[in-house]
């Protein structure tokens, strides 16, 4: 099987769409549908209502919503807990979305493990920032993350739409911090 550069570009902008999910559920797919709307990246013909009026204007409340509802810190956590597994299923859905020319059987399993799996990865790495914000600064620091998690998503979306092969750069280099951080926080095993 041979990928055309439009398959490559259009499986970059999954990835990074996907990796922005892993910070704000909602942004990348406002910024999807915008994109969509606006004819900037093509869709599968089954998504293409993404790029409808109607999905803008609901896609762009539920951003606002979720962006501000971050910035309260008890709510924050508990929107952690509902936004892992959501980040899994819209993580698939961006990258299902943007793929083009593949046979569906490819399509879904690209989707499910770089779709998804960079999604809950990146989801599963911010919730367990802000649980740990919670525990040492009571939930003050909470809203500095909060910011610092919207802006990274807002700019991993516009770079997906518009320059995906530095995105997909920028996915693996998040992919590498995270690896970092954790093992700086994983328990030695001491040998006796």
């Amino acid at each position: 099987m041979e990928f055309s550069p439009e398959t490559i570009i259009s499986i970059f902008i999954g990835i990074g769409l996907a990796a922005s999910v892993g910070f704000r559920i909602f942004v990348p797919l406002f910024a999807l549908s915008l994109a969509s709307f606006y004819n900037i990246i093509p869709l599968n013909e089954s998504w293409e209502w993404v790029g409808s009026a109607t999905a803008i204007i609901i896609l762009g409340i539920a951003t606002v919503v979720e962006i501000l509802a971050y910035f309260i810190p008890w709510l924050d956590n508990l929107l952690d807990t509902i936004a892992v597994p959501l980040a899994a299923v819209a993580g698939t859905a961006v990258m299902v979305a943007t793929v083009s020319d593949l046979d569906p059987t490819i399509t879904w399993a690209l989707a499910i493990i770089a779709g998804g799996g960079t999604a809950t990865a990146i989801k599963g790495s911010t919730s367990s920032a802000r649980l740990g914000s919670t525990a040492t600064t009571a939930g003050i620091a909470n809203p500095v993350i909060s910011t610092v998690e919207t802006g990274t998503s807002i700019v991993m979306s516009v770079l997906a739409i518009f320059i995906p092969i530095l995105a997909v750069i920028l996915v693996v280099f998040i992919g590498w911090m995270l690896f970092k951080v954790f093992k700086l926080f994983k328990p030695s095993k001491s040998k006796k």
